[in-house]
């Protein structure tokens, strides 16, 4: 018999444990978010690699050691090395679309088996490559495996919950992320110092650890309920199913809804169609609105390039990774499972608020600083250097806590079932669009903005905080099979959804 505890919905609305079942299924799907984040620290180290950077990106590598005359900010601007960084994006852009199918058609399970087993293949192409296209290749296929991971892992997660936790299982994605992104800085740290230039194999082919455990693990994951009803015509399955994730056979409640919400869901035969009507336009926005504010945040400024930019300011090869490591890695690690500690007390917006102030103080002083301090040429004092580290460590420790986690669980549980996967696709796309964007051009930004790359991220963070504090509904406790009542109740987004309704009900049956 499952172990767990008993919960409820904030309004008493559904039964259920928190059931070991639910944790390990849970657990298990949450490695997706451990590949994406290995990816993210490991490809930020291994630009940064002397030994990488002769062998793939030559013109690089003399630049940065020969070139007394150009800039600070402006040694590693190739737009050659950014491609290897972001062509991992456009892959995952495109394979998210495909996903949305797999997941809606197939169910949960299979698109994060592909997710697993795409990122497995990168993983060794890239440790063995030995030229550039072999190095490409390995990167588009390790942005498939993102883009499944990414598309159904968040859903998985929120279907699976109950609503009363849903924040802090749903945020084991971005923790796994974190414990990826430190893994990987510490991972760089120590392939850095190995003799013979070849530690960057080891570095890019470790990634193919989490993606055999993720890959395995998926071949004995339960599908969600929703997805079985989506799916099925077998009630009885999906009851049952139901009645082993939550520990009681007491579910008729929640049961009931699921129901109600498939039916809408069948009757929907073009659901990108369905998404883009009046009735849906709140949910829309916030799958537009949410990752896009996520990446101008200019956590990829860290993420990618805390390495590049350490040197930047004057700091050493072997420096650079291990602040790298301790910043990117712990910090965002630890205040990530703050995150989950809180998140299903204080609430989305409280955090996501929170987090903002937070993140833009930071980058106001560490553009501030650099711009005084740090000049075109040589570098900062060393006590400046670790005021900036101190500063981006604050930084990390924001989006961590708040835009981080809260990006991807927000669009995770706004969505009614029958948009749900192309709604989770949009989300994901958007982040990738934008993921790329900035990774393609953020080495020339830097070059061209100089210290100003602070203030502009700064100033979309601003944006971004009076968004959520204006157009965002609370959304913690509320069911996910019954969130539409969140748009009614707020004071712009009810107009909308009124008016619709209004309409809906003038038009002859």
């Amino acid at each position: 018999m499952a172990v767990g505890f008993a919960v409820a919905s904030e309004d008493g609305q559904y039964n259920g444990r928190i059931t070991s079942f639910v944790i390990l299924s849970c657990m298990v799907a949450s490695m997706g978010g451990l590949i994406f984040g290995y990816d993210i620290g490991i490809s930020g180290g291994v630009t940064s690699m002397e030994p990488f950077l002769k062998k793939f990106f030559p013109e690089v590598y003399t630049r940065m050691k020969e070139d007394t005359k150009i800039s600070n900010y402006c040694k590693f601007d190739s737009q050659l090395l950014t491609s290897f960084t972001s062509s991992l994006y456009v892959a995952g852009l495109v394979a998210s679309f495909f996903a949305s199918s797999i997941t809606r058609y197939f169910g949960r399970k299979p698109s994060i088996l592909a997710g697993g087993a795409a990122f497995l293949s990168g993983s060794a192409l890239n440790g063995a490559a030995t030229n550039l296209y072999m190095l490409i290749f390995g990167r588009v296929l390790l942005g498939v495996g993102v883009g499944f991971a990414n598309q159904a892992v968040p859903l998985y997660l929120s279907e699976m919950a109950p609503p009363r936790y849903r924040g802090a299982i749903n945020n084991g994605f971005q923790l796994c992320i974190a414990i990826g992104v430190l893994s990987a800085n510490f991972i760089n740290f120590g392939t850095e110092k190995i003799e013979g230039g070849w530690g960057w194999r080891i570095s890019l082919a470790m990634g193919a650890i989490p993606a055999t455990f993720l890959t395995i693990g998926s071949l004995f994951l339960p599908e969600t309920p929703n997805s079985l009803i989506q799916r099925f015509n077998d009630e009885q399955k999906a009851k049952t199913m139901l009645q082993r994730i939550r520990g009681t056979t007491d579910v008729e409640a929640e049961f009931n809804d699921l129901i109600k919400a498939s039916l809408v869901s069948k009757s929907i035969e073009h659901p990108i169609k369905k998404i883009i009507q009046k009735k849906y336009r709140p949910q829309l926005v916030m799958a537009i609105a949410i990752p896009f504010f996520q990446q101008v945040t200019g956590i990829n400024v860290i993420s990618f390039y805390a390495p590049i930019l350490f040197r930047t300011i004057g700091l050493s090869e072997s420096v650079s990774l291990i602040m790298s490591a301790l910043i990117a890695g712990v910090v965002g690690t630890a205040s990530t499972f703050l995150s989950m500690l809180v998140v299903d007390k204080l609430g989305r917006r409280v955090m996501l608020i929170c987090g903002g102030v937070q993140m833009f103080v930071s980058q106001i002083m560490i553009g501030s600083i650099m711009a005084a301090q740090l000049g075109d040429h040589g570098s900062i004092n060393k006590g400046y250097a670790y005021f900036v580290l101190t500063m981006i460590s604050i930084y990390v420790s924001g989006f961590a806590w708040s835009w981080g986690p809260l990006g991807w669980l927000v669009p995770s549980e706004i969505f009614p079932l029958e948009i749900r996967s192309v709604g989770q696709s949009i989300v994901v796309a958007v982040n990738f669009v934008f993921t790329f964007i900035v990774a393609q051009t953020f080495l020339a930004m830097l070059c061209h903005f100089k210290s100003g790359i602070f203030f502009f991220f700064g100033g979309w963070v601003a944006v971004m905080t009076a968004f959520v504090y204006l157009l965002l509904p609370e959304t913690k406790k509320v069911p996910i099979e019954v969130m539409d009542r969140v748009w009614r109740e707020h004071w712009f987004w009810k107009r909308i959804v009124e008016e619709f309704d209004d309409k809906s009900k003038m038009e002859p049956a």
